[in-house]
């Protein structure tokens, strides 16, 4: 999803030339002539799609630097990028202080505002990885860090809350690469365990021989090799949550130790002469279908029990298209910030064809897909060529690789123009797809009269965006965003 500029400034000329560098580098564009109308568009239901602000600091009625202290004062991560015509020192500052993320003095080059947007953008990204990062290191992840809004996808979260709220054994069940551990991580952020300690064991990465040592532990000379004591995964994860990954590849032996642990709330180290109490949170995961490995004798039935007492199943990425746009968006604004690209997103037809697709390693996979496209693409947005391993379903959706072409280059009309209703006053006679008068002989809105061609056009052309940008004689950024402005959907030829 392109990143949406606020420019805000009174000289209708600058506005208009802003506005012409950043559509042309692909990013959508509100405009607010004084800071009150830019602070009432902030706090609209269309102000939530405002990435940036280029925001001038003299104008009439409240000056540039309140407006920027109001918006930060219920924005406080919104990137504001001060504009001035005089570039003193003790200004720059001023606006700096006040949560500027960067400034230029007009009037500046199309290439230094393309590059502050973007390096505004990148710091937000970045910050939000950072974020991200020390919330996991901390143990206070919530359920807010699982990216989409799918109907499953919530469902999951309304189980996981409701399992955050007590201390009750969980299993979480799903596909490999379907996010089983930051569930498991959510669940931990979002109970009286968050801050505490978050140990992860991968069951089936453990050599046999090394499984009980290193769950349970062992004292000094227990073994040949035993040089010094060793604290085992559970006592370190004593006062928060351990996180038992492919539970269902635990040896037979240590099966009947876990479940002790389970029932005592306490381990026997090897060597050791007493056990040690632990106070533990057990979630634990598996892709395996445990009900199945228990009929087989490979799993034990009461450990199943006690491991399974409220279960939490991760839906397959196939069976949440929905969210896919989320996690792509996400991945490469990730990306862009870690590799230093300028991906703004990836094209409508090329998004569908991804979304279609049944993803059998789930979010891991489209992760490194996403990440392999992101820096190996030289166009602004990420197109066929982009997906080397996915050249054939793109065939199959009738989509030839070929040169990128630049998002918001405008392209020369290859046809004749879509036809225009004639005035007819009366509003009884035949005025074509797209009527220019009202039933009243009055001219309609150009608003109106845009919205209507452009929904015409994707239907004569049956969804095919290139085509529609050709015949309508605009750019595909500019398609997009008026897409947007008229809330009109898509619809493809079946």
């Amino acid at each position: 999803m392109a990143k949406t500029v606020l420019i805000v400034d009174d000289d209708p000329t600058q506005r208009r030339l802003m506005r012409a560098v950043c559509e042309k580098a692909g990013y959508p564009v509100l405009q607010a002539d004084s800071g009150e109308n830019a602070l009432d568009l902030l706090r609209s239901e269309q102000g939530r799609e405002i990435a940036v602000i280029m925001l001038d600091l003299r104008m009439p009625g409240l000056g540039g630097m309140e407006t920027l202290k109001r918006a930060k004062s219920f924005r406080e991560d919104l990137p504001i990028i001060v504009l001035t015509a005089q570039g003193g020192i003790d200004t720059v500052v001023e606006a700096m202080q006040n949560g500027a993320t960067d400034f230029f003095v007009k009037p500046a080059s199309p290439e230094r505002i393309v590059v502050s947007i973007n390096n505004a953008l990148n710091l937000v990204t970045l910050t939000g990885e950072v974020s991200r990062l020390k919330r996991k290191r901390e143990g206070s992840m919530a359920f807010d860090d699982l990216i989409g809004s799918s109907s499953t996808l919530a469902n999951v979260k309304r189980l996981g809350e409701r399992a955050a709220a007590s201390n009750i054994p969980i299993l979480i069940t799903g596909e490999s690469g379907t996010g089983k551990e930051m569930v498991a991580r959510a669940i931990q952020g979002s109970s009286e365990r968050a801050g505490r300690p978050f140990i992860t064991v991968n069951c089936g990465a453990i050599p046999e021989n090394l499984v009980e040592s290193i769950l349970f532990g062992h004292e000094k000379g227990s073994f040949t090799g035993a040089n010094a004591k060793h604290v085992g995964k559970f006592q370190e994860a004593d006062g928060g949550t351990i996180f038992l990954d492919e539970v269902g590849e635990l040896p037979q032996d240590m099966q009947v130790k876990l479940l002790r642990v389970l029932q005592e709330g306490e381990v026997d180290p090897i060597g050791a002469k007493r056990p040690a109490k632990v106070d533990v949170r057990v979630i634990s995961a598996t892709n395996r279908v445990l009900v199945d490995d228990v009929k087989a004798g490979k799993f034990r039935e009461d450990l199943f029990y006690r491991l399974n007492v409220f279960p939490v199943e991760i839906p397959a990425l196939r069976q949440r298209a929905d969210d896919i746009p989320a996690l792509i968006d996400h991945f490469i604004e990730r990306y862009n910030a870690e590799e230093r690209r300028d991906v703004r997103g990836v094209r409508h037809e090329v998004l569908e064809v991804l979304c279609e697709q049944q993803w059998p390693g789930n979010v891991r996979q489209l992760e490194n897909t996403i990440f392999r496209a992101v820096v190996l693409a030289e166009g602004a947005y990420l197109s066929a060529e982009d997906f080397p391993l996915l050249q054939e379903a793109f065939a199959e959706a009738g989509i030839v690789s070929g040169p990128p072409m630049l998002e918001g280059a405008e392209v020369p009309d290859m046809g004749p123009p879509l036809a225009i209703g004639k005035h007819d006053p009366a509003g009884a006679a035949d005025q074509g797809p797209v009527s220019v008068f009202d039933r009243e002989g009055h001219l309609r809105s150009l608003q109106e009269i845009e919205k209507d061609l452009i929904a015409l056009a994707i239907d004569t052309y049956e969804g095919k965006m290139s085509e529609v940008a050709r015949r309508l004689g605009m750019g595909r950024s500019t398609l997009y965003r008026k897409l947007r402005e008229h809330d009109l959907e898509i619809k493809r030829a079946s």
